[in-house]
């Protein structure tokens, strides 16, 4: 195994320089693992992973195995059970990477820890979600939380609330709205949709866990 470290460019910067560094680094045969660095000053770090695992998706290059080292505890880090720091870097170098379900969007963004579909401006979300088959609400709520799962079938939902609990599961989580807005990985989009769908990719992904 050959591993490689990848340092996303800061926030904000062109999408198409990340593809380049990703698709670089795999030019070489011999490189298997991509090690996620985010800068330590990263606000989000699980942008940086979430993108890395995207341009693999994108190219079709699910077969390259990821690690994630970021400075410190994340959404992603909680879901998947990973440590963060020297620690994280430790498992990255010697660790044995699983395949995981992969979650992604109708606009081709993977989903590695927290979503959430809200209304604009402030305003609550007036429309409906289903999990599935299942309804999750129909009317007017403060929003939806979304994340991955380890295990299948690979994504949960459930209200946007204070009070734990209330999730339901599926392959698919789905809202539709008149004044919808995506938030994922704690970056928010204003552009209002009409739908946004969040489910699990065909192929899976391979994360280096405990």
């Amino acid at each position: 195994m050959v591993s490689i470290q990848i340092v996303p460019p800061p926030a904000g910067a062109e999408a198409a320089a990340l593809s380049r560094i990703v698709t670089g680094a795999l030019t070489d045969p011999a490189v298997t693992r991509l090690i996620v660095v985010p800068a330590a000053n990263e606000v989000r770090p699980d942008v940086a992973l979430s993108q890395v695992v995207g341009v693999l998706m994108r190219h079709e290059r699910l077969d390259a195995e990821i690690a994630y080292v970021p400075s410190t505890a994340t959404r992603a880090t909680k879901i998947y059970g990973l440590p963060h720091g020297d620690a994280a870097m430790m498992l990255a170098e010697n660790g044995v990477a699983q395949e995981l379900p992969l979650i992604r969007d109708d606009a081709a963004t993977v989903l590695v820890g927290r979503a959430r579909h809200l209304g604009a401006d402030g305003a609550k979300l007036h429309g409906e979600t289903y999990v599935d088959s299942e309804r999750l609400f129909d009317g007017d709520v403060r929003g939806v939380v979304i994340e991955p799962t380890p295990e299948l079938p690979g994504v949960r939902a459930r209200l946007d609330r204070r009070l734990p609990g209330g999730w339901l599961t599926g392959r698919a989580a789905q809202t539709g709205g008149t004044n919808l807005i995506v938030e994922r990985e704690g970056v928010r989009t204003e552009r209002v949709v009409k739908r946004s769908t969040f489910y699990r990719h065909h192929l899976n992904w391979k994360l280096v866990r405990p």
